[in-house]
C-alpha cells in the first residue's frame, strides 16, 4: 500500500510513550509524589474498557480510538453514578452489565469480521 510500516510503528510507539510520560508527569505534579503500584489490581477494569470500545477478546480486531472511547464511556459511568447520588455499589452492577453487553456485541463483531475476511 505504500505505507512505511517500520517508520509508522516506531512513530506510534513514540507517541504512546510520550502520552504515558505526559500523564505520569501530570499525576506526579498533581499528587506531589509518585506511587508505582497505583494500577495494580485494575487490569480487569482496563480489559472491560477496551472491550466496551470494540476490541475483540480473542484479539486481532480493535483500535486505539475504540479503546479510548470505551475508557471514556467507562469513566463517565464511574463518575456519573456518583454525581447522580446513587449508591456506589450500583457501579459494580453497571460494570457487569456493560461487560455482558460488550461481550455480546463482541460476538457480533467477531462474526462480521470473519465474514468480511472470507
Amino acid at each position: 500500500m505504500g505505507v512505511p510500516a517500520a517508520r509508522t510503528k516506531i512513530a506510534l510507539f513514540m507517541t504512546t510513550a510520550f502520552a504515558a510520560w505526559l500523564v505520569g508527569s501530570m499525576l506526579a505534579l498533581r499528587y506531589t509524589s509518585v506511587q508505582a503500584n497505583i494500577g495494580i489490581g485494575q487490569e480487569f477494569i482496563y480489559i472491560i474498557a477496551a472491550v466496551i470500545g470494540g476490541c475483540l477478546l480473542t484479539g486481532g480486531y480493535g483500535s486505539a480510538i475504540g479503546a479510548a472511547i470505551g475508557a471514556l464511556i467507562f469513566g463517565m459511568a464511574d463518575k456519573g453514578i456518583v454525581f447522580l447520588g446513587w449508591d456506589a455499589d450500583w457501579f459494580t452492577f453497571f460494570l457487569g452489565a456493560m461487560l455482558l453487553l460488550a461481550t455480546l456485541a463482541n460476538r457480533l463483531v467477531r462474526r462480521y469480521a470473519e465474514e468480511v475476511r472470507h
